[in-house]
Formats: structure tokens, sequence, C-alpha cells
């Protein structure tokens, strides 16, 4: 599994956040209503406790959550916030947006990463 700056910059952006995507310093090309590209279509949604994750995958989301400021933070969970599907997975497990720390989407599947004390 690969967890990179552009895929959670690529989630947050599929849930519809302008801000994360200027703190990044991109901007998207056409409006989001325009944009059909299938990568950025969210088939489904789980959620993951970093802490239930094999040590090298942790140490790779630990990596992307270091560069990330708080600002990035809470623009990320503010887009949480505005889905109700991500709302809804987040409640199921027992968790919420504001124990997310990092997203990645790929193949369809917005997987949230979530630490938890």
């Amino acid at each position: 599994m690969r967890i990179s700056t552009a895929s959670v910059i690529v989630a947050a952006l599929s849930l519809g956040t302008p801000a994360w995507a200027q703190v990044q310093g991109t901007q998207p090309k056409a409006p989001p209503q325009a944009q059909s590209d299938e990568s950025t279509t969210i088939r489904s949604i789980q959620v993951v406790n970093i802490k239930d994750l094999q040590p090298d995958v942790r140490s790779k989301i630990e990596a992307v959550v270091a560069k990330a400021s708080e600002d990035d933070l809470r623009n990320l969970r503010g887009s949480i916030e505005g889905s109700a599907e991500a709302v809804s997975a987040l409640k199921a497990k027992g968790l919420s947006s504001s124990q997310v720390v990092a997203v990645n989407l790929a193949n369809g599947v917005l997987t949230l990463f979530a630490k938890t004390a």
C-alpha cells in the first residue's frame, strides 16, 4: 500500500476541499462537477486505525502526518465532516473526524486513517 502526499491531496480534493488544494499549491483545472476522472470516484470508504497496521505501513503514514500542518489537518477533517458517507463510516467504527490523520484514495476506495489514544 502506498501512502503519499499526492494521494492525500487527491482524496481531499475528491471530498471537495478547495482550501486544502490551495494550501498544497495546486489548483484544479476544471470545476469539480466537470471532473469525471475515474481515479477520484469514491466507491467505498474504509476506516483503518493506524495502530492496527504493520510497522512499515504505519511509519509511512506517520511520515505523511509529520509533514502536514494543523491547518492542513483541520481542512482535511472539515472536508470529512462535509461528507455524510465518511462521517457515517467513522461513526460505525466509533470514531470521529478529529481522529483522522491521513487519507488515501486508490481504485475507488477512500481509506481514512485514524489515530486513537
